[in-house]
């Protein structure tokens, strides 16, 4: 004879499995980025530019700082606002893309081909023709794991939902120092010309910018928290102000009980 209790924990397993099963794609527990600070990405990986051209991730590396965007090309939400609010960003900048920095970005949608990087490409130059066409502009689409070995060594993660046939991503653009080290990450769409600018100076590692850029890295500090940077300048304004203040209260007070003390009899 069977015994119930063994019953009861056969049923029990059984219902849970299920409701695990059922559980609904939660795509804040599959996407996010984990800080890795100087995480070496794998130059051997092997994609595809927007030419149709094979080009191994060393080639883009070697020379100058790389930005570089995880995305697909035909997401429905925010990839292409991302991509051109970069791009806005950059054409105010008094860098050049081949010159001072590379821009790459990858697809990790392995269905995407070299012509959904170039319509994305076009639909960019129609508004920055100069900085979209440029050579040191590359879209790059790939293997599902060329992407995913790259994201795994950025901490970028990622995940395909079957239901809504989209993925499950958060927006951040990474810099990258010459020989392929992470530098710092700008998460979303708020970060400032600034920070990018910042971050384009640190990643270059004084190659990038004249001897004025070079004195605001001394004046502004990475936020991880925020993923942007803040300025030192302004804070020791700050720290400085409220100490004058002090000063100048407990001098005022001083010389009060003095002036006091003066006129008892």
């Amino acid at each position: 004879m069977t015994d119930p209790r063994l019953l009861l924990v056969v049923l029990l397993l059984l219902v849970s499995s299920l409701s695990y099963a059922e559980a609904p794609f939660d795509p804040f527990e599959v996407s996010g980025i984990e800080a890795r600070p100087g995480a070496q990405v794998p130059l051997d990986l092997r994609f595809t530019d927007q030419q149709g051209r094979q080009r191994r991730l060393a080639e883009l590396f070697g020379k100058r700082p790389v930005l570089l965007l995880p995305l697909y090309y035909t997401c429905p939400n925010v990839c292409g606002s991302q991509l051109a609010s970069l791009l806005q960003m950059l054409d105010g900048l008094p860098y050049r893309a081949g010159e001072d920095y590379e821009l790459v970005a990858f697809s990790f949608n392995p269905d995407e081909t070299p012509a959904d990087a170039r319509a994305e490409q076009a639909k960019l130059a129609r508004r920055w023709p100069a900085l979209a066409d440029s050579p040191g502009v590359h879209l790059l689409t790939g293997s599902a794991a060329a992407s995913s070995a790259l994201a795994e060594a950025l901490g970028f993660r990622y995940a395909y939902d079957e239901k809504s046939g989209e993925y499950a991503h958060v927006t951040a653009v990474a810099a990258l120092s010459r020989d392929g080290r992470l530098s710092r990450w700008l998460y979303g769409l708020g970060y400032q010309p600034d920070d990018l600018r910042l971050a384009l100076l640190e990643a270059g590692q004084g190659r990038v910018g004249d001897f004025t850029d070079q004195l605001l890295l001394l004046c502004y500090h990475y936020d991880p928290k925020t993923g942007g940077y803040s300025s030192l300048v302004i804070e020791a304004l700050q720290l400085g102000g409220g100490a004058t203040v002090l000063l100048l209260g407990g001098f005022i007070l001083f010389n009060l009980r003095r002036e006091r003390g003066g006129r008892r009899p």
